[in-house]
């Protein structure tokens, strides 16, 4: 192994680089769960504007969802996939309810089609997250 490799491994096998990890992945979710909980007549008011009706129900499981998802996935406990799952299924879930890109023109289509390739791209790390999450499981287990 090179110089840099031999810094490089320790670090990528660390315990706090993958919580840290986990904590950024998941920024989006448990930071909007926290503003929701912060602000709740506008979490109420996303619901109302997506049509999502009893607007408290819906607000309160999108924040159990949000920050629940994202603690398992961070913690990396054998639920980190359950977490995962939901998180993409959430995400996935938003596309069709509030980025319909292909229902528009111009820019705010050219917008709203960049914002699903990125809910793409972050389903695509929660699927990593999780299989880290249980690579690293079996590691310690061996």
């Amino acid at each position: 192994m090179t110089t840099i490799e031999n810094l490089v491994q320790p670090l990528l096998r660390s315990r706090w680089l993958f919580h840290a990890g986990a904590a950024a992945l998941t920024y989006i979710f448990w930071w909007s769960g926290l503003t929701k909980i912060l602000d709740f007549a506008g979490a109420q008011a996303e619901m109302a504007h997506f049509g999502l009706t009893p607007t408290a129900l819906f607000a309160v499981m999108t924040i159990v969802l949000q920050l629940g998802g994202s603690l398992l996935i961070v913690l990396g406990t054998r639920w980190a996939w359950l977490g995962a799952g939901a998180l993409a299924a959430f995400t996935l879930g938003t596309i069709p309810l509030a980025h319909r890109f292909w229902t528009m023109d111009g820019t705010v289509a050219f917008l709203e089609k960049a914002l699903v390739q990125e809910h793409v791209s972050v389903v695509g790390g929660l699927m990593l997250a999780a299989m880290l999450a249980a690579l690293r499981r079996d590691a310690v287990a061996r």
